[in-house]
């Protein structure tokens, strides 16, 4: 039993202004094939895959030439058609030369968007069919945050995505990937699908399934795989920051050769969604962030510390609006990790920064106008180290406060990641990071932080909740709960 393994994936904010390019998808590491490919992140979907894969005698994987994560991470625009057709190309062709194969397993994200290209995922998985032909099978994973319709399935067979957010099954998924393909190859699954997509749009920050009701909504999906064998429920909650025809909430439904069965659960799903349409747009309190940072100060000076401020909102990384509050309200004790500047991070290698070198330059803002302007730092450099392929600097001014500089987008989701030489994590009462969910893994779920505040800017920004703020050209959202008035005709009554 030979299956292809493959990996193209990215989570676009088409709303950004720097396309995400070839060179992006290119550096040390990347692209990656063989056993590269395979063992390239234990945590991943990849990781699962490859375990249970293995743990089967007579099938043989091997690693296609594929993209990793751009180094631009989340914080680039529309991936080029160049970058798209080049790397998938090269994927294609390593098909070609390799096959055949009885199966192919694709590790995608599903809010990819790519210049041109309506559904990047469906579109992957029409050309890989076209090369491996009918009779393979063909088997993808997902992010929860994939904006997917039906699409994908007509020329797939199965589908699983994580069900958490902040994700903490993505192996689980990829391991359930493993063991439905080689069943399905054997014969002894024959997935009938069913998937429905439901109009509602919801921001990022709102679906944390730590809570009531999108841990409820999860919570549904698991009960049918429970209550009924060989059941598999997909959970799409939809990336509202890309500009694409599919954007919204979905749901898919595989069971063992039971379309009935396959409907009565979509039905179920979509229609408890649509009962709850309010609830989940009521699930978290977004602070201005001069508020934000004032209710912060006022946690600290009681005592209420550690704080996190979660800027959910910095899309680019570059945002400077808490770091110009925390000046501008004078703040003590507050770590702001991060602040992206690739200008700044170059200039600062060119001179050979240094502990102890004194700084005065301004940083952040202007990728974007959700990025704010540039806010001049004046203090000391007490960190300058390389990991990741690139600098990172962190600075110490005013009253104890630091600011560490990046070249790209980071989002801090463990306290772990901020340890280092630099400084003490214990010494700050207020920890600012960009982050919409991910961070209450190490934050939240840990019980490290004792006040939470999550903050975006006063202005309708890019990655903001307020969604009526972007400039949709491929979306209307009066189409969608809450900006239309919407029917869902199928919803069956509670």
């Amino acid at each position: 039993m030979r299956i292809a393994v493959l990996q193209f994936a990215h989570e676009t904010v088409t709303f950004l202004p720097n396309d995400t390019t070839l060179d992006d998808f290119t550096y040390p590491g990347s692209p990656a094939s063989g056993e590269a490919l395979l063992a390239h992140d234990p945590k991943s979907y990849m990781g699962g895959f490859v375990k249970v894969a293995r743990e089967y005698d007579g099938v043989e994987l091997v690693g296609i030439e594929s993209p990793l994560w751009p180094k631009t991470g989340t914080g680039s625009g529309w991936i080029t058609q160049d970058a798209y057709e080049t790397l998938l190309g090269r994927m294609l062709a390593g098909l070609k030369e390799q096959g055949p194969f009885d199966g192919v397993y694709l590790s995608l994200h599903g809010a990819m968007g790519v210049r041109g290209v309506a559904r990047p995922e469906a579109d992957i998985a029409r050309r890989v069919r076209e090369v491996v032909g009918r009779k393979a099978f063909i088997v993808g994973t997902f992010d929860p945050h994939g904006n997917e319709d039906a699409e994908f399935l007509t020329q797939a067979d199965m589908a699983f995505t994580v069900k958490y957010f902040p994700h903490y099954d993505s192996h689980l998924q990829g391991q359930r990937a493993a063991r439905m393909l080689v069943r399905a190859i054997r014969g002894d699954y024959v997935p009938a699908t069913v998937t429905v997509k439901v109009p509602i749009i919801t921001p990022t920050v709102l679906q944390w399934t730590g809570a009531s009701p999108w841990m409820d909504l999860v919570q549904r999906a698991l009960v049918w795989e429970a209550r009924e064998p060989d059941v598999y429920v997909n959970v799409f909650f939809g990336f509202p920051f890309a500009d694409v025809p599919d954007v919204g909430l979905t749901f898919q439904v595989m069971t063992n050769g039971n379309p009935a069965l396959a409907q009565k659960v979509a039905d179920d799903m979509s229609s408890w969604a649509w009962r709850r349409r309010k609830d989940l747009l009521d699930t978290a309190k977004v602070h201005p962030i001069p508020e934000g940072v004032r209710l912060a100060k006022e946690a600290m000076a009681r005592g209420e510390t550690p704080v996190v401020l979660a800027d959910h909102s910095d899309r680019s990384g570059y945002a400077t609006w808490i770091l110009k509050e925390v000046i501008g309200q004078d703040l003590s004790d507050v770590l702001i990790a991060t602040i992206a500047d690739a200008k700044v991070i170059d200039a600062l290698k060119a001179e050979g920064v240094k502990v102890g070198d004194k700084f005065d330059r301004e940083i952040g803002g202007l990728a974007d106008e959700s990025a704010g302007r540039p806010v001049r730092v004046t203090g000391t450099v007490i960190g300058a180290h390389e990991a990741h392929g690139t600098l990172w600097v962190s600075v110490a001014f005013g009253r104890g406060n630091v600011v560490l500089i990046s070249r790209y987008l980071t989002q801090i989701v463990e306290p772990s990641e901020l340890a280092g030489p630099a400084f003490d994590l214990a010494h700050f009462k207020a920890i600012a990071i960009k982050s919409r969910v991910h961070f209450r893994r190490g934050f939240d779920d840990s019980g490290f932080a004792r006040t939470i505040l999550l903050v975006e800017p006063v202005e309708p920004f890019l990655g903001t909740v307020r969604l009526d703020g972007l400039p949709y050209c491929n979306v209307d959202l009066k189409n969608f709960y809450p900006y239309g008035d919407v029917e869902f005709p199928q919803a069956r009554p509670s």
